[in-house]
């Protein structure tokens, strides 16, 4: 069958790989779910990867399968296997088990280890293919009036991880009422982040480049949040207006927002990073006064990366929340198809060169 690969460590190797077609009896246990991939979403990461900047293939392979926010339909499943049955819509968590204690209770997102195993990303194959196979653990039920946002599922899980770490960190403070939340970035990340928090009642402001109207300024507008144009209001600004914010969630893949970020943070708040920067960019801080802020602040830092399966079920419930308190707003993310894995060329062009494409997904196959 078709699939999507790059050769890790070769800038710009996208390519189209025959590989063969999975089975069940690849799963040990009976515990094995065959998916046939409707539909691939790629983002910045896939971009990064085939630009070579990390990423590496399964031991024994040359090629890495890219491709990590998937949406299918399960074709069979193993004996065992209890939670999906033919026909149902699922998504699949990206992070797999290493050996850390961690990764033994289900929580692979929270590795200990610095060898990661990563569909699509490092050392496993991703989902820009005709089927897949995978453990039960690893497969999510995604709803049926659920399905026109596909691939929203992966990345929705990652914003709903950022959001939730937050709040359990808080539980330092014993009682932890945050009012303003600023959102960095208008990629589908913030976006579905100014979602979430919405959805939890705080006042939402999505910082983002662009001049409104645009249209992730109708989004965020969609969602009663503020959209903010760093060309028009710098964020120093914009917290003389609002006041120190409570919570900050970074989302643009850009380090100097991520460290401009703290030095507006109010007292008792916290930051969360979920951008992936793999350049060698070198910015100047001013580290005494963010030293000072933080310590005397009780301020906090907070690092979040993928999500595991509580994350996915927890992220789907929100779309579905979302999806009725704001109806319609969330498919306007799902802006740029591209039909066929044979198209790859179209769809890297789309990541590289095309700054209005907010949402490049494939369409595989239809059901």
């Amino acid at each position: 069958m078709k699939a999507v690969a790059v050769t890790p460590g070769t800038p710009n190797s996208v390519h189209l790989e025959e590989i063969a077609k999975p089975t069940l009896d690849q799963v040990a246990n009976g515990n094995g779910v065959l998916v046939k991939v409707l539909k691939v979403g790629v983002d910045a990461t896939d971009r990064e990867i085939n630009d070579a900047l990390y990423g590496n293939a399964p031991t024994g392979d040359k090629h890495l399968v890219i491709g990590h926010e998937c949406f299918g339909i399960v074709e069979a499943v193993g004996d065992n296997v209890r939670r999906v049955k033919p026909g149902d819509y699922v998504t699949a968590t990206v992070r797999r088990p290493g050996g850390s204690i961690y990764d033994m209770i289900g929580t692979n997102d929270m590795t200990s280890e610095e060898e990661y195993y990563e569909r699509g990303i490092n050392l496993r194959h991703g989902f820009l293919t005709e089927y897949f196979v995978d453990e039960e653990e690893y497969i999510v039920r995604v709803p049926e009036g659920l399905k026109h946002l596909h691939v929203l599922q992966e990345p929705m899980s990652c914003a709903a991880k950022a959001v939730h770490q937050a709040y359990e960190a808080q539980h330092r403070m014993k009682v932890w009422r945050p009012n303003v939340a600023y959102v960095l970035g208008a990629g589908q990340i913030g976006l579905l982040t100014t979602l979430i928090l919405k959805l939890r009642g705080l006042e939402v402001y999505t910082l983002a480049r662009g001049e409104a109207p645009n249209l992730k300024a109708e989004i965020v507008a969609g969602l009663e949040a503020n959209y903010i144009s760093t060309r028009e209001t710098s964020m120093a600004e914009l917290v003389k207006i609002t006041g120190k914010p409570d919570l900050i969630v970074d989302a643009t893949g850009s380090s100097q927002l991520a460290f401009e970020s703290m030095q507006h943070l109010g007292h008792n708040g916290v930051v969360v990073w979920t951008g992936i920067t793999g350049g060698d960019k070198v910015t100047e801080v001013p580290s005494d006064s963010i030293n000072l802020q933080f310590v005397l602040g009780n301020k906090l830092l907070l690092g979040s990366v993928n999500a595991n399966r509580n994350h996915f079920e927890m992220g789907i419930r929100d779309l579905a929340l979302g999806e009725m308190m704001y109806p319609g707003v969330l498919g306007k993310i799902l802006t740029h198809p591209v039909d066929g894995l044979d198209n790859y060329k179209e769809m890297m062009r789309l990541l590289v060169e095309d700054k209005d494409a907010l949402k490049v997904y494939v369409n595989v196959a239809s059901e």
